[in-house]
């Protein structure tokens, strides 16, 4: 066990300071933030040295942030503007809880802008790359509205889906990628290393092969001679395909084929209005004015297609149409999302039923991943046993075939 010091918002928002005792940091921390309290700071005591060279002092991890980066950032400064704390404040103690290196001098650097007085959604908005125009559009709207803590909260809920969902999306994708690669990997070493082997002896029996290996023996025969071409071919294609994408034409089109996917594609569009709604809620919720409200959503929905549409329905709005009736026009938004839209037009509660719609729709993503990861490891078993089997058969008919010839 190991002493650590620690300093601590209580729910009430009092700082409070002390020790405690835990085998690492990390189990400090959740002793201490077990009972709604905020840790603000926390390190190994100094008696402790030899413990904190071998990581209880936790080190910030260097490199370019990551999501999870931000929307902890995000958790944490809404955590702690909820807890009443000043912003300036909040930013400071964000600034030095914050585990990546980059991102703890990117909010320093805000911090001192904050102190100069410029408000927290204009010193986080020079960083574009790390907090895009829709998260400080909507921190804005929270800070004109008062309700900063509230909005950071729901900019975080925001975040924290998208992380959890790439997540989710990577965990499913690990069992069939490592087929996928340990199917190539046969298929490579089969065709370059066994087949090349038995050529000669298959050759040697004449034109009389079976076609299925007479087919074996031309692939092998171009895949050992010509790979380089091989190996082009699938560079070029892939630079092409890089370039095509760089076009809004070509990454429009892109983005359109991968809607109408046989199975991908429904997960993909409903995925895409999830994302939709969610971000537009967010930034309603925060008072951002309903014409930059579509088009930040459509943008940040991630598909071009989709934000065509967005930006059809901003237009409508802007004309004094109703939301709902301009995305039923489009047709590309789901009778869901514009029937919910409709009820909360007429409630005056838009975000909460846009809210709805998202949990909904990622309830029916979730559900459709598992289906289409459960019949891809199977078909992709299915595909390689077939090209095994082809293989053995190959080998295995000119060999029956010339025991044969011998009797």
């Amino acid at each position: 066990m190991a002493t650590f010091a620690y300093t601590l918002l209580d729910p009430s928002g009092r700082k409070t300071s002390g020790v405690t005792e835990a085998a690492t940091i990390e189990a400090a921390k959740v002793l201490l933030e077990s009972d709604g309290r905020f840790v603000l700071d926390i390190h190994a005591q100094k008696g402790n040295a030899a413990f904190a060279q071998k990581g209880g002092v936790e080190k910030k991890r260097k490199g370019k942030p990551s999501k999870s980066d931000v929307a902890l950032f995000t958790r944490r400064l809404a955590d702690l503007a909820l807890a009443g704390l000043p912003l300036d404040r909040a930013l400071q103690v964000v600034a030095e809880q914050s585990e990546n290196e980059s991102l703890t001098m990117v909010a320093e650097a805000a911090l001192e802008d904050v102190k100069g007085g410029a408000q927290v959604s204009d010193a986080l908005g020079k960083y574009p790359k790390l907090f895009p125009e829709i998260f400080t559009s909507t921190l804005k709207a929270g800070e004109q509205s008062g309700q900063f803590g509230d909005v950071a909260e729901k900019l975080a809920e925001v975040l924290e889906k998208e992380v959890a969902r790439k997540s989710q999306v990577i965990s499913a994708l690990i069992y069939p990628g490592i087929l996928s690669l340990t199917s190539v990997g046969v298929v490579i070493f089969l065709l370059t290393f066994v087949v090349p082997r038995m050529s000669g002896v298959f050759k040697d029996l004449g034109k009389d092969l079976p076609v299925t290996t007479q087919i074996l023996l031309t692939t092998t025969d171009f895949l050992t001679q010509q790979w380089m071409i091989v190996v082009g071919g699938i560079v070029g294609a892939f630079v092409l395909y890089r370039l095509w994408v760089a076009t809004p034409a070509g990454a429009e089109m892109r983005d359109a084929m991968l809607m109408r996917l046989p199975i991908a594609g429904p997960i993909v569009q409903k995925s895409t209005i999830s994302r939709f709604a969610r971000v537009l809620g967010t930034l309603v919720y925060g008072g951002v004015p309903i014409l930059d409200a579509l088009q930040l959503a459509g943008t940040a929905a991630g598909n071009l297609v989709f934000k065509k549409n967005a930006l059809k329905v901003q237009e409508e709005v802007r004309e004094g149409r109703g939301i709902a009736d301009s995305m039923r026009d489009t047709g590309a938004f789901p009778p869901v999302l514009t029937h919910m839209v409709a009820i909360g037009e007429e409630t005056g509660d838009i975000p909460r039923m846009l809210g709805r719609v998202s949990n909904s729709l990622d309830f029916e993503v979730d559900t459709a991943l598992r289906r289409a990861i459960s019949i891809a490891e199977p078909t992709i078993l299915v595909v390689m046993g077939g090209f095994v089997g082809f293989v053995v058969l190959s080998i295995v008919l000119p060999i029956f075939q010339a025991q044969e010839l011998v009797k």
